[in-house]
């Protein structure tokens, strides 16, 4: 009888023992299911993040840093486009893009000091628009890749050694075809021939502008036509070189002079007022009032040097194997209401040199 009551106490305790032992694996396996997952069941349930998913391109993260010389539609338009390209190649802001945007305000200080900040930052890519701001940021920034864009000449403004193999961490997108300076020279020489000075309003000290008047002045010489500039070293010198021109010059050019365009309102109501055609590098400028380029759209150009950033992000490209690119859309573009302005008859002839009339004839 004894033997059969520490019988059943031994058999109590065991019963006892294995509940217990039945209630802690409970517990650790739904501690090892939900911070672990152990088990190996509840994937679905798992926020995604790089650290999970090291080989997602969807989830890595990237930081571009921008330095802009100076705000005006052309350079904003540039900026615009190459947001909208990396967007439409999965990167966008505030989802897996953060964008660092610097404007220097066209000034020389600022400009130098935005350079050497993005230089101290952890960036993946930076782009620089307008020449002043990628020279100075392809100075301070020697191995995070640079694109520049914008830029009328990057051999003469030494950012690239060449354009088809640009050498180190730098590449970008030119912003002028010098063949749309000469059709342009070659357009006002054949539709005005009552023309025979040319008035160029720069800033001497942007090295895109001389390059670029350099070219309008031997342009013009080949037709026997004059140019003379009306210097300036700021915005709010525009208007008084206009006016110095009045009588000296039949038509005003300007180029792709980022201190120029800034203030080319002033030059428009010059124009306007003494009526003398404006003719100018860009297609924002005629948009506001100047009557006639040989361009495209900085959207577009922008767009393109995207479309760089996005190879070297996404595709692992370097900068030196990309070949600098060139305005591919060229097309006259003539405003209307401002040749109404100007004293201007526009024929049929000039219509007809628009390749595209419904987009590049403004009324």
């Amino acid at each position: 009888m004894r033997r059969a009551g520490y019988l059943l106490l031994i058999g109590l305790l065991a019963v006892i023992l294995a509940a217990c032992g039945q209630g802690k694996n409970d517990n650790a396996g739904g501690n090892a299911g939900g911070n672990s997952n152990a088990s190996g069941g509840t994937n679905a349930e798992q926020p995604a993040g790089n650290a999970e998913q090291p080989d997602g391109d969807a989830e890595q993260s990237f930081r571009i840093a921008i330095s802009q010389y100076v705000e005006h539609p052309s350079l904003d338009a540039t900026r615009e486009g190459f947001i909208a390209a990396l967007k439409d190649a999965g990167l966008e802001e505030g989802v897996n893009l953060t964008i660092d945007y610097n404007n220097a305000q066209a000034d020389s200080t600022n400009n130098l000091s935005i350079a050497q900040k993005i230089a101290a930052d952890k960036n993946d890519l930076v782009l620089a628009i307008a020449t002043p701001s990628a020279q100075s940021v392809a100075q301070m920034v020697k191995e995070t890749p640079v694109l520049f864009a914008a830029v009328t000449d990057p051999l003469a403004a030494k950012l690239v050694d060449s354009l088809e193999t640009p050498s180190g961490n730098v590449t970008g997108a030119s912003d002028t075809n010098p063949a749309a300076v000469q059709q342009l020279m070659d357009f006002i020489a054949e539709h005005f021939p009552n023309v025979k000075t040319v008035g160029i309003i720069i800033n001497e000290g942007e090295t895109n502008a001389v390059v670029m008047a350099e070219n309008a002045e031997q342009q013009l010489a080949k037709h026997g036509i004059q140019a003379v500039r009306a210097a300036v070293a700021n915005t709010s010198e525009v208007k008084q070189a206009a006016e110095s021109l009045v009588g000296r010059a039949d038509a005003f050019f300007i180029t792709l002079d980022n201190t120029v365009v800034s203030g080319v309102d002033a030059i428009i109501q010059v124009a306007n007022e003494n009526d003398i055609p404006f003719f100018s590098s860009d297609r924002d400028t005629v948009e506001r009032g100047a009557f006639a380029t040989v361009g495209f759209k900085y959207f577009d150009h922008g767009y393109q040097a995207g479309q760089m950033a996005v190879e070297i992000l996404k595709n692992g490209k370097k900068p030196s194997e990309l070949a600098v690119t060139l305005p591919d859309k060229l097309d006259f573009i003539l405003n209307l209401k401002a040749a109404a302005e100007q004293g201007i008859d526009v024929t049929d002839e000039m219509k007809a040199v628009v390749q595209d009339p419904e987009n590049n004839i403004i009324e």
